[in-house]
C-alpha cells in the first residue's frame, strides 16, 4: 500500500474588509476589484482584473501556482504586485509568500503537506473498552502540569464549593 502525498494550496487575503482565506483547488483564479473575479479585492488601489493565478502541473502529480500580473489577454493592472518585497510580472509561489497588491491590501500563499495516511476498514465485531482507571487524573499527570510551569489559573485547582466550606466552618456562629 503506498501512500501519496496529499496537499492543499491556501491563500489567506486581507484588504478593506477584512481577513479571509480561499482554498485553492481550481486551475485559474481572476484577482481583482471587479465583482466578477474569483478571489475580489476590495480597495480602490487594486486594478478591476490585477492579478490571476494559475495550477502549473508538477512532473510528481502534485501541482503549484504562479501569478501573472493583468489578466491572460496581456493587459497588465495599473499598479502590479510586490512578492516578498519584489516587483514582479509573474512568479511561482512558494510556501509563505506574501503578495501585494496595494496598500493594506495583500495575500499569503500557504502550501500545506502532507503524507496520505491509508486506512484498513474497520472490523465491524472490534469493540474497544474503556475502562474509568484509564481516564482518570493520576498523580503523575498533576506532577506533570505543576513541571510545565503553568500559571495558577491553568492548573487544577480543588473545586470552589469546597473552599467555601473550608471557610464556613471557620467562622464563628
Amino acid at each position: 500500500m503506498s501512500s501519496e502525498p496529499h496537499q492543499s494550496h491556501l491563500l489567506i487575503v486581507e484588504d478593506d474588509n477584512g481577513r479571509r482565506s480561499v482554498v485553492l483547488e481550481e486551475s485559474e483564479y481572476a484577482i481583482g476589484r471587479d465583482p466578477t473575479c474569483d478571489i475580489c479585492l476590495e480597495s480602490l488601489f487594486v486594478s478591476r482584473r490585477h492579478a490571476t493565478l494559475l495550477r502549473l502541473p508538477n512532473g510528481d502529480g502534485t501541482f503549484s501556482y504562479r501569478i501573472v500580473d493583468g489578466d491572460l489577454e496581456g493587459r497588465r493592472s495599473s499598479n502590479g504586485f510586490l512578492v516578498n518585497g519584489y516587483r514582479l510580472r509573474k512568479h511561482n509561489l512558494q510556501n509563505e509568500d506574501e503578495v501585494v497588491f496595494g496598500p493594506q491590501v495583500r495575500a499569503i500563499y500557504y502550501l500545506c503537506q502532507r503524507d496520505a495516511v491509508v486506512t484498513v476498514p474497520c472490523d465491524e465485531f472490534d469493540i474497544t473498552l474503556i475502562s474509568p482507571g484509564m481516564i482518570s487524573d493520576t498523580d503523575a499527570s498533576r506532577q506533570k502540569r505543576r513541571s510545565l510551569n503553568l500559571p495558577a489559573s491553568l492548573q487544577r485547582q480543588q473545586p470552589r464549593r469546597s473552599l467555601l466550606k473550608l471557610r464556613r466552618k471557620r467562622l464563628p456562629d
